[in-house]
Formats: structure tokens, C-alpha cells, sequence
């Protein structure tokens, strides 16, 4: 007769598990391509796009899209391939770096505001204060105060991000310390950062790369409309938002300046949401168990 564990199904790995999901999940698939087509762009700047973009050449002024420049020039005869395509590396490195900010600060706040009791009032007061301001309208501020350049925008966005950031992993570490399991390691004599190691900080992993997947995509925008506004990276930086900026008053002669780097926007934020939504539906344990 055979045994009962032989009659067991062989246990799949969770994250192969997740892994499959997340391959025969259509929106995710979409969104990730159309991440990694932008993502691809960027790394290979220097070799897809090697013209200098900021290279002035009167003559060529007001180039329509053709043969000898694929998305036209714009008013100084810049060629907008090569400013769009280095807008696409200068976005990836400021959503990237924005996304490692809140990675690291937004987790830590969350943690020690979640787990530890007495701080959770401080921190989150805090938290509030600065979410009580609309994003766009805080980052302008932080980026009048400190300048604006690359570097001050990143800071700007870390620091217009991290609360929300912050909140979502201290809902995490509030539920998983009553946890059995982690009460267990508590009465064994764990020690905080242990527990926190362990225990806590693995399991709150999957609300947190949902909230980072849409964040880069909030950064890339919210990075482009600083730019517009004028108070992002000094032009002649190429990033979307200068380069659609620069393009506002010539929409009727040479509509190609802003709907180029437009398409460009739309398409990185449309495949980080779909990325984001794909996460969320495989991740979430809540959608899980109502499908």
C-alpha cells in the first residue's frame, strides 16, 4: 500500500510559485516589456545615441522627424533623439536612486515606528505632517530651498516619498509582531534587531516592492513636472520635462518637441503601473484568496 507522503504532491518553492504567476500574468508582462524597452534605452545611450544633446545647430532648426533625424530637432537644432534618449537615462537614474531612498528610509522608519510603541507616535505625527502636503507642491518647495539641480531633486523626492513609503511598511510590522511565530522568538530571548532580521522584515517584503514599483513611477513624473515648472535640472539638462518645456510655445510649428518626449513619459509611467498592478495581484494575499 503507498504510503501517505507518497501520495503527496511534491511542495513548490513560494518564490517559484510567485514567479509563475507573475509570467502567465498579462498586465505585468505588458508593463515589464515596456519598462525594460525604456530601461534598455538608457543603459545603451551612449552607443544608440552618441550625438552630443546638447549640440547646437541653427541651421537645422525646426527639423521635421525624417531619414536624417528620426524625431526631428528642436529650436536650436538639437537633435530630440538623442535629448530624449538621454532623458530616458537621466529619469531611470533619478527613479532609481529615488527608489533606493525610500528602500532604505522609508523601511526604516516604518519598521522602528511599527515595532517599537513609544516611537510610533513621534514618527507617524511626522509622517503626517508631511503628507498633509500635495506631492508636487512639497518637492517644489524642498527644490526652492535647496536649488535646483539632479541631486537636490532626488533629495526632493526622497523626501516628499519616504512617509508614504514609511506608512505602508509600519501597517506590515504592526501586524506581523503579533504574530505566534514572532511572539515565539520573543519569549526565546530574541533580541530586537533579530526579530525585526528574521522574522519581521522578510514577510513585509511584498507590500513594499508593490509601493516601490509604483513610486518609480510617481518619481518619472513628478521629476518631469518639476522640470517643466522650471525648478527641476537646469536646462540645457536633457530631461522630458525641460525638453517639453522648451517645445510649450512651438506646439503649432513643431508639435513633434513635446508630443515626442510626451509618448516617451506616458509610456514609462504606464509600464510602471501596469508593472506595479501585476505586482500587487500576484503579491497581495487578500486578491489571492478572493480569486
Amino acid at each position: 500500500m503507498t504510503a501517505p507522503e507518497e501520495l503527496e504532491a511534491p511542495r513548490q518553492s513560494p518564490w517559484r510559485a510567485t514567479v509563475r504567476r507573475l509570467l502567465h500574468h498579462r498586465l505585468f508582462l505588458l508593463g515589464l516589456g515596456l519598462f525594460l524597452i525604456v530601461a534598455v534605452v538608457a543603459v545603451l545611450a551612449p552607443w544608440i545615441a552618441p550625438q552630443d544633446p546638447n549640440k547646437l545647430a541653427m541651421r537645422f532648426k525646426f527639423h521635421a522627424p525624417d531619414g536624417d533625424f528620426i524625431f526631428g530637432t528642436d529650436n536650436f537644432g538639437r537633435s530630440l533623439w538623442s535629448r530624449v534618449v538621454w532623458g530616458a537615462r537621466l529619469s531611470m537614474f533619478i527613479g532609481s536612486a529615488v527608489v533606493l531612498i525610500n528602500a532604505v528610509a522609508g523601511t526604516a522608519i516604518g519598521a522602528a515606528a511599527g515595532y517599537f510603541r513609544k516611537l510610533d507616535n513621534v514618527l507617524m505625527r511626522f509622517n503626517d505632517a508631511l503628507m498633509a502636503f500635495p506631492a508636487v507642491l512639497l518637492a517644489i518647495a524642498v527644490t526652492a530651498v535647496l536649488g535646483p539641480s539632479v541631486n537636490d531633486v532626488i533629495i526632493a523626492l526622497g523626501i516628499v516619498y519616504t512617509p508614504r513609503t514609511a506608512r505602508i511598511v509600519r501597517s506590515s510590522v504592526i501586524v506581523l509582531r503579533e504574530m505566534e511565530y514572532v511572539q515565539a522568538a520573543v519569549a526565546a530571548g530574541a533580541g530586537h534587531w533579530r526579530i525585526l532580521r528574521r522574522h519581521i522584515l522578510p514577510n513585509a517584503m511584498a507590500p513594499l516592492i508593490v509601493q516601490l514599483s509604483f513610486l518609480f513611477a510617481y518619481a518619472v513624473l513628478t521629476e518631469a513636472t518639476l522640470s517643466f515648472l522650471g525648478v527641476g535640472a537646469v536646462p540645457p539638462t536633457p530631461t522630458w520635462g525641460n525638453i517639453m518645456a522648451e517645445g510649450r510655445q512651438y506646439m503649432i510649428d513643431a508639435p513633434w518637441i513635446i508630443a515626442i518626449p510626451g509618448m516617451a513619459l506616458m509610456i514609462t509611467v504606464l509600464g510602471l503601473n501596469l508593472l506595479g498592478d501585476g505586482l500587487r495581484d500576484v503579491l497581495d494575499p487578500r486578491l489571492r484568496i478572493q480569486s
